[in-house]
């Protein structure tokens, strides 16, 4: 357990420093890309932009359709349970909220689906 904190630890801190910003020698900047490159990328920045944030609710979340067995529907959740309940105690804060917002989710439709637990 500890060996794994451990080499976890020791990946993000490797890279952190991978990606922090070196010096720069002095001399001329370097040009931006032009052309279709660059028309690509701000059309993607903006069509990203512009997308709504639309609720969704916790059987969309968890994937279960209308047209799903209470069979399909346990096994789904169970797999998701296992899921996300692994990475509710990540070291890493998104993984950790985006696993708390599911497991949320998950309990939502077993609850709906098959009563109180």
């Amino acid at each position: 357990m500890f060996k794994k904190i451990l080499q976890s630890l020791s990946k993000s801190q490797q890279a952190k420093t991978q990606t922090a910003p070196t010096r720069q020698p002095s001399g001329p900047m370097p040009m931006a890309p032009t052309g279709a490159a660059t028309s690509r990328s701000n059309a993607a920045k903006a069509a990203t932009a512009e997308a709504p944030a639309t609720p969704v609710g916790p059987e969309e979340l968890c994937g279960i359709q209308g047209k799903m067995s209470k069979d399909q529907i346990a096994a789904r959740l169970k797999l998701l349970y296992r899921r996300f309940n692994r990475s509710a105690s990540s070291l890493d804060p998104k993984v950790r909220d985006e696993a708390e917002k599911m497991l949320t989710a998950i309990v939502s439709v077993r609850e709906k689906h098959f009563g109180e637990i």
